[in-house]
């Protein structure tokens, strides 16, 4: 890491940083494009001339043409007008638009520094554009699959585009991590002092994928109360002695059952840490855990007001954004754990 000691190379850390912000923009508008019903609104992939947005009135008549093709439009949005349409036409421009601007943001960077640094120390950073460009794909993929039998998206290629929008955001996160503290520290390799840190981190990437189920799927839709559902802990329409329903990742109950669960498992986990970092006195770590600490309270809280709010826009919104900060504060937390 010394080739990034001098101050000209303080370009290239800002530049790190205006990606990982980039990436954590994309992610909040992709939250609100699902959560606007607005993903299926553009029907068609055009990698460049989808650069610029309907000007004519006869360009906006043509997309909605095309979206009237579609059954979202014929089954669920009939009565949409032009007006409506523009709406969600909008969230899902301004989505892709973003996904090519970081592409870009990150190419045309990566290019120049390419002839400035050794390429070799540069190779998780080629592996991590090729991961942007697989997300388009991704993302296309996911698309496609509300084009013709269904009216929404299908959740499983939801969470895999979501869940690899926060891979690449957390591998950006730890590669400044290790720039800001002029280490090497390997996520994979390293050991923590506690290996339950990083069982932790593996849960909340478990949770953003259930999360993306429950979007998905509009399971927060159902059992919208708090600590029961309705007024039982398991949910009254599964049976959870067949272990077939209880695996049913295609039923909203089941979906829903998992992810309130998955929460308790997170917390209780935490607690565990915190007792041990108590235990072995690693007063190196209190800050970062009590940050970390206050973060999961702040998104049990939002997943439960979302929930009681009927999914209200706003704070289901900020339940996404707070699993942003949740996954900058474990990595740091996980970061500074590690001998």
């Amino acid at each position: 890491m010394n080739i990034f000691l001098n101050k000209k190379n303080n370009f290239f850390i800002w530049w790190i940083i205006t990606l990982i912000i980039m990436i954590v923009l994309i992610i909040i508008v992709g939250g609100l494009t699902r959560l606007t019903d607005s993903g299926l609104s553009i029907t068609q992939w055009q990698l460049f001339s989808g650069i610029f947005p309907p000007i004519t009135e006869s360009d906006w008549i043509y997309y909605f043409g095309l979206y009237k093709e579609i059954p979202e439009y014929k089954l669920q949005n009939y009565s949409m007008t032009m007006k409506e349409f523009k709406v969600i036409f909008w969230w899902e421009w301004i989505h892709r638009f973003l996904g090519r601007l970081i592409g870009l943001a990150m190419l045309l960077p990566l290019i120049y520094f390419s002839f400035k640094i050794n390429i070799r120390k540069l190779t998780s950073l080629y592996l991590i554009f090729l991961l942007v460009c697989f997300q388009g794909f991704i993302g296309w993929y996911m698309v496609v699959s509300g084009l013709v039998d269904r009216v929404d998206v299908s959740h499983f290629r939801l969470s895999a585009h979501l869940f690899i929008a926060f891979f690449i955001f957390a591998c950006l996160i730890w590669y400044y991590l290790n720039l800001k503290n002029r280490s090497n520290k390997n996520f994979l390799l390293n050991n923590s002092e506690f290996l339950s840190i990083k069982f932790l981190i593996f849960l909340m990437f478990l949770q953003i994928i259930l999360g993306a189920f429950v979007s998905g799927l509009d399971a927060g839709k159902i059992y919208q109360t708090w600590p029961l559902m309705n007024e039982s802990y398991f949910p009254n329409d599964v049976n959870f002695r067949d272990y077939r329903e209880f695996l049913n990742l295609n039923d909203m109950s089941v979906v829903q059952f998992i992810h309130r669960n998955v929460a308790y498992l997170i917390f209780f986990v935490f607690i565990y840490i915190g007792f041990n970092i108590k235990k072995f006195n690693k007063t190196h770590l209190y800050t970062p855990y009590s940050y970390l600490f206050a973060l999961i309270l702040i998104q049990i809280i939002l997943g439960i007001l979302a929930l009681v709010s009927n999914l209200h826009i706003a704070i289901a919104s900020l339940h996404q954004i707070s699993s942003i900060f949740l996954i900058i504060f474990s990595l740091n937390f996980y970061f500074k754990s590690i001998n």
